[in-house]
C-alpha cells in the first residue's frame, strides 16, 4: 500500500469496455492513486480536480466497481469516487450499456436486468487483463458499490438470482434472470438499493460477504422494504451493517451539483427540507473508506 506520509492524488482516466455479447462497446471511468498534483478537469457537466490520465502510483490496491442507477451516469458519484481513489483504491465506474442519462431505451426491461451484472464481470475482467492495472491489484479484493438500481446490480453479480416481472418482458412473462456470478467481488456497499427482484424464496441465499447499506429515510424509490428483502434474503444477516439516513431522499446519495444544476425541475438536485447533502457526503465518505478497509486484505 502507498506510505501514510506520502501526498496520494486522484488520477483519472476514460476507458473503453467490450461487450462481445452485444458487440459494442461501452465507457467506464476510473480513478487510481497517483502522486501526480490534480488540477481542474472538466468531466461532462462537472469540474473537478484530478489528474487526468497519470501514471498509477507503484503498490498494490484494492479494487471498487460503482454501478449507477437507472438512467444515471457514473460522474454523480464522482466525489466518493475520488475520494477513495486518493485513499489507495483503484475505482472503476462503467456506463451501463442502453440504462444511461444518454440512452436508456432499456430501462424497465428484462435485457437491462440481464445486461447491467455483466457489466461488472467485463470491467472486473478489464482490470485483471490490463498491463498497466492488473500487477497493481491485490488478487481476492473486489468491491461494488450499487446505488438504487446499482444496487440490483451488485447482488446479482454477486451471486443473487433475480426474477423478472411482467411487464419488463415482450411476452408478459415473469422469469428467471441469467445471471453468472463473479466470486472475485468480497464486499458491496448498497446506497438506497432496489432489491424487488429478490423477494423468490432462496433468490440471495448465495450472497455471503460483508455488506455495507444505507437507505433514505425519505425515499419514494426505494422505501424501507428494500431493505428488508436484503436482510431477510442473505445467507447471514449478520454480515450487513445497516443504516436508515434520517430525512435523506433517494438521490441524496449522489456527488452535490453545481450551484447553476440545483433546481426543482431537475430531481436529482434535490433532498428533502433541512437536509444538508454537502455534510452527509462527509459522513459517506469516511462511512465508505472505513467499512471497505475493514473488509479488504492488507490495508
Amino acid at each position: 500500500m502507498t506510505e501514510r506520509n506520502r501526498q496520494v492524488y486522484a488520477g483519472y482516466s476514460e476507458v473503453q469496455l467490450f461487450d462481445a455479447s452485444l458487440g459494442v462497446p461501452f465507457s467506464m471511468r476510473v480513478m487510481y492513486p497517483t502522486d501526480r498534483p490534480e488540477q481542474a478537469e472538466q468531466l461532462g457537466p462537472y469540474v473537478l480536480e484530478v489528474a487526468r490520465d497519470a501514471e498509477l502510483l507503484e503498490g498494490e490496491f484494492p479494487l471498487v466497481l460503482i454501478s449507477h442507477g437507472t438512467g444515471g451516469s457514473p460522474l454523480v458519484y464522482r466525489t466518493l469516487a475520488r475520494h477513495l481513489a486518493r485513499n489507495g483504491f483503484i475505482v472503476g465506474m462503467p456506463e451501463h450499456l442502453y440504462n444511461n442519462r444518454d440512452d436508456n431505451r432499456l430501462e424497465g426491461t428484462v435485457q437491462n436486468l440481464e445486461y447491467r451484472p455483466r457489466h461488472l464481470r467485463l470491467a472486473i475482467d478489464w482490470f485483471f487483463e490490463h498491463e498497466g492495472f492488473s500487477r497493481k491489484i491485490i488478487p481476492e479484493a473486489v468491491s461494488v458499490i450499487g446505488h438504487s438500481l446499482g444496487g440490483y446490480t451488485a447482488l446479482a453479480a454477486a451471486g443473487g438470482i433475480p426474477t423478472s416481472f411482467p411487464q419488463e418482458s415482450s411476452d408478459g412473462q415473469s422469469r428467471i434472470i441469467e445471471v453468472v456470478p463473479d466470486h472475485r467481488i468480497k464486499s458491496l456497499v448498497l446506497l438506497a438499493p432496489a432489491s424487488v427482484w429478490f423477494r423468490a424464496e432462496g433468490a440471495l441465499r448465495a450472497v455471503n460477504l460483508p455488506i455495507l447499506m444505507l437507505d433514505a429515510e425519505n425515499d419514494p424509490y426505494t422505501p424501507p422494504f428494500h431493505a428488508q428483502i436484503i436482510i431477510g434474503g442473505v445467507a447471514d444477516p449478520n454480515k450487513i451493517q445497516y443504516t436508515t439516513v434520517e430525512n435523506a431522499g433517494h438521490f441524496s446519495f449522489l456527488s452535490p451539483f453545481p450551484k447553476s444544476m440545483i433546481t426543482p425541475s431537475f430531481p436529482p438536485s434535490q433532498d428533502p427540507p433541512g437536509f444538508d447533502r454537502e455534510q452527509f457526503h462527509q459522513r459517506l465518505k469516511a462511512e465508505v473508506l472505513h467499512f471497505l478497509r475493514s473488509h479488504q486484505p492488507s490495508i
